[in-house]
């Protein structure tokens, strides 16, 4: 049970797991429903009104890897999902369920027996007729299913102080973006939904009520290259012709389409589909390393059915693993015209080259910035301004300094550390986090990254050190003053 759930399910993929088998039932709305009491979250449900479970078809889905028929164009894979997804993230799992011709029916893993006899609950039917019950016609009509977790490690163990509201907020946003990419074919259509809600069973105010936007990654309103979107063939052993639909994306765009996949770096490359949902979102399979230049380029691939030779899936289904032999067929793949998509990877660069050109201003290559910077940080970074290759990335910490620096720079490491007797003053009381005090950090990037450029400092760079220093130091001071101290003007 361990190894099961301890695949590396993140929450929003388990999330996106247990929708596939919704998928798969058949179903029209799927809600995905947060419970609180006051300040407490309680339970995560994910209800649909797909075509529900007997108690035998219960039975294959809570047996690892229990083995049922799978469609040829169904979701699911490994008959593991279910449970390691859920108990990945939730000390137990209940599912209840109920078909057209049957009544509701429950089963229930919960953690710790499983871990000490491995033992599948059995449901009362009484409780999970309540469950069924209180999702009736929201959206269960005839038949349908409920998964409830419980022991969520995810929720905040303290919800006081806004903390949950906080929690459910950046959460909900993640979710929500996660859905809307991986499965914006489906959102697409006009018969299917999936609404993400927020409940406090104290009171039954239901808040934070939306409905997942669909996030196609190929979305643009104009192509940024007048010869795309152009569909290249890949002759690969074993499986045969595989279609390569090659996109150029518009510079500079502010699209969530194209900002909320990832880093540049991340969002370039394979959008793998399998069966109308993405197993791959970014990426170039060891066929080249990513760079800025192809910022803009993105490639939409459906999986054919029959390629566990070639291509395998991750259990969570957010990877694809590629032999060479995809690689080498890459270098051959053509259109109807006769381009190479070789061709198209030199076009998708000389766009992004363009585009800069265009903005009248060409600057200089930086070092990266990499750990401790807030994620929003180091992607506009990455736009912004051209990456020096192959260098370590600057990273940005606290700690345990001097009381008379704010600051100390590692240029063989480098690391820019902050003194963390100043932090809490700085972040105002807020909990810090690695990417925190985003606005200090990214100031003391723009007057540093050259610094770490050179192995020595001259002259120069020495007193513009100290100057920072001293500045930086007596403001941070100033930061932990109390106001009540100060003269001057007061109420």
């Amino acid at each position: 049970m361990d190894a099961l759930t301890s695949q590396g399910y993140g929450f929003e993929a388990a999330i996106a797991d247990l929708i596939d088998n919704s998928i798969d039932a058949g179903a029209h709305d799927v809600v995905v429903h947060f419970l609180r009491e006051g300040d407490t979250l309680v339970s995560l449900l994910i209800i649909d009104d797909g075509h529900g479970m007997t108690d035998e078809e219960l039975d294959v889905a809570m047996t690892v890897g229990g083995r049922r028929g799978y469609a040829a164009n169904a979701l699911g894979m490994f008959g593991t999902g279910l449970k390691s997804a859920s108990l990945s993230q939730a000390a137990a799992v209940t599912v209840t369920s109920r078909t057209r011709k049957t009544r509701p029916a429950g089963r229930r893993w919960v953690m710790e027996r499983a871990r000490e006899g491995f033992q599948c609950d059995i449901v009362d039917p009484r409780y999970a007729q309540s469950l069924i019950d209180r999702y009736n016609g929201c959206p269960i009509t005839w038949q349908g299913t409920v998964i409830r977790w419980d022991g969520v490690k995810n929720f905040p163990q303290h919800g006081g102080g806004g903390q949950t509201d906080r929690y459910l907020h950046r959460t909900i946003n993640k979710l929500g973006l996660h859905l809307g990419l991986q499965l914006h074919r489906f959102l697409l259509r006009d018969d299917f939904n999936i609404t993400i809600a927020v409940e406090d069973i104290r009171t039954g105010d239901v808040y934070m009520n939306f409905g997942v936007v669909p996030l196609n990654p190929f979305g643009y309103p104009v192509t940024g290259h007048p010869d795309y979107p152009r569909t290249f063939v890949a002759d690969v052993p074993s499986i045969g012709r595989v279609p390569l639909t090659a996109h150029i994306w518009p510079a500079k765009s502010s699209l969530d389409e194209y900002k909320s996949v990832g880093t540049v770096l991340d969002r370039q490359g394979f959008y793998f589909y399998r069966n109308g949902r993405i197993v791959q979102a970014g990426g170039w399979n060891n066929f080249r390393q990513p760079e800025q230049h192809l910022a803009l380029a993105r490639i939409d691939v459906d999986l054919p059915a029959d390629s566990a030779d070639v291509f395998r899936l991750s259990v969570k289904k957010e990877g694809v693993e590629s032999t060479p032999v995809f690689a080498a067929a890459l270098e051959e793949a053509r259109d109807d015209d006769g381009r190479l998509f070789t061709e198209y990877i030199s076009d998708a660069q000389i766009t992004y080259r363009e585009a800069r050109k265009r903005s009248g201003t060409t600057r200089k290559a930086v070092i990266a910035a990499g750990i401790g910077f807030a994620p929003t940080v180091r992607e506009t970074i990455e736009e912004e301004l051209p990456l020096i290759p192959g260098e370590q990335p600057i990273a940005i910490h606290w700690r345990k300094l001097a009381g008379d620096v704010f600051f100390d720079l590692d240029r063989e490491q480098r690391v820019i550390s902050l003194n963390r007797r100043f932090r809490t003053a700085i972040l105002g009381g807020r909990r810090g986090s690695l990417n925190d005090a985003p606005v200090l950090k990214s100031l003391l990037y723009l007057l540093l990254y050259q610094v770490f450029e050179s192995e020595f400092s001259g002259p120069r760079v020495k007193d513009n050190l100290q100057l920072w220093q001293a500045i930086l130091l007596a403001a941070a001071r100033a930061e932990m003053t109390d106001p009540d101290d100060e003269t001057g003007d007061s109420e």
